[in-house]
């Protein structure tokens, strides 16, 4: 249902580029759906599932679905239970898959509405061997790629999904020492000045992190050796992200052939690009089944992975030791403003608005001449955080 509307929404959109009047979208028959993802791994934490709704056209937020009851039990009898925290289901207490053991999902949402998933059990482990960074050209771009090599000596572990979690570090290109702050004038009839006073130099360097979006996907079983060497994350050199320095978390989920093969439609059915492909995408079916009523609509899949990671840094420099580094995201084009409220040329109001609400940021003033920048460009916090995550080495 919600690869339908993915399609749908394309082709209207091509409709709508060559109509003179836009047209407003709106859903005229819905049925809602529960999507689930939960992939429970070998590592011994508390394991999360994710459950949400299927949307509306006219949708702009994930609807969550609330209040339901969720557990897993395996075949020893044991049950684990999980409970609703920050938008997700989190386990109350931490477990891990263990080899030999079939596990099934169950869910009951606060409708009554009732599913269960089939039983399932933990693939091979193989951990990931090695994640690297390699300078490259793709597409006649050269950049960094990132490389995930792994190897599986039993030739029993062979259908590999990845997902990354992405972190790099941002330095404002026009960070001051100084910051110019607005004092109101002493009357209400009286102009406000402009006060400089020093600036925080937590506003200079920043951290953002950021998740993979696409399904990543190989399989050796149909090489003559089990060995891994695939492609996850490409970076062009010129991208800002890797201006500094930057760090990916690649991890690496070993799967069985039923989820692989639902992640390989899944993707298939996401990256058809032509509006007037014959693939029509239709109702894809996972492993979890209604158990009251067979016409309550269920998208997702209940998968058991063996699970590895490994993170690695590297420094622009590091790769691109002769290269100028990438330009700034976003354009730094100096303002020059003049701090007065009379007459041509006057800039005080823009002034007193931009310093206020820190769309601006001060460079250097002779006298009433004030020399300004677009807030990110001397200020990384409007647009990210400068809060260093623990695991960040510099």
């Amino acid at each position: 249902m919600f690869l339908n509307k993915i399609t749908f929404l394309l082709l209207i959109c091509f409709i709508i580029n060559g109509c003179t009047e836009p047209y407003i979208l709106e859903t005229n028959t819905y049925e809602e759906g529960l999507i689930v993802e939960a992939t429970i791994t070998n590592e011994l934490k508390k394991q999360e599932i994710t459950l949400t709704k299927t949307a509306k056209l006219e949708d702009k937020e994930v609807k969550l679905e609330s209040g339901a009851d969720v557990y897993i039990i395996d075949n020893t009898g044991i049950r684990y239970d999980f409970e609703e925290e920050s938008g997700k289901y989190v386990s109350t207490s931490e477990f891990q898959a263990i080899p030999g053991r079939e596990y099934r999902l169950n869910i009951t949402t606060s409708d009554g509405r009732s599913f269960e998933s089939s039983t399932e059990n933990l693939p091979p482990i193989n951990p990931m061997k090695d994640v690297k960074a390699v300078v490259e050209t793709k597409d006649s771009i050269r950049g960094v790629g990132i490389h995930v090599n792994s190897e599986d000596p039993t030739n029993s572990a062979k259908y590999y999904r990845y997902e990354y979690e992405e972190t790099y570090k941002i330095v404002a290109p026009r960070w001051n020492s100084m910051k110019a702050i607005i004092v109101p004038g002493a009357t209400s009839s009286s102009n406000p000045t402009i006060q400089l006073i020093p600036n925080s130099v937590d506003t200079r360097v920043c951290y953002t992190t950021k998740n993979s979006t696409d399904i990543i996907l190989t399989s050796t079983a149909e090489l003559n050796k089990n060995q891994v060497d695939i492609p996850v994350r490409f970076i062009s050199s010129q991208n800002s992200i890797i201006s500094h320095r930057y760090s990916i978390l690649v991890s690496q989920y070993v799967e069985n052939l039923a989820a692989y093969t639902y992640y390989k439609t899944l993707k298939k059915i996401s990256d058809s690009g032509s509006l007037l492909s014959p693939l029509q995408p239709g109702f894809l079916y996972g492993n979890i089944k209604p158990t009251n009523n067979p016409n309550d609509k269920i998208i997702g899949y209940f998968e058991l992975a063996s699970v590895s990671s490994k993170r690695i840094y590297f420094n622009y420099t590091d790769l691109f030791p002769l290269d100028p580094l990438p330009p700034y995201y976003t354009e730094c084009e100096q303002m020059v403003l003049n701090f007065c409220f009379k007459g041509i040329g006057c800039d005080g109001d823009n002034l007193v608005y931009g310093f206020t609400n820190n769309t601006l940021t001060y460079t250097r003033n002779t006298g009433i001449t004030y020399i300004v920048n677009p807030a990110p460009c001397g200020d990384c916090t409007t647009f990210s955080s400068n809060i260093k995550p623990l695991f960040w080495e510099d």
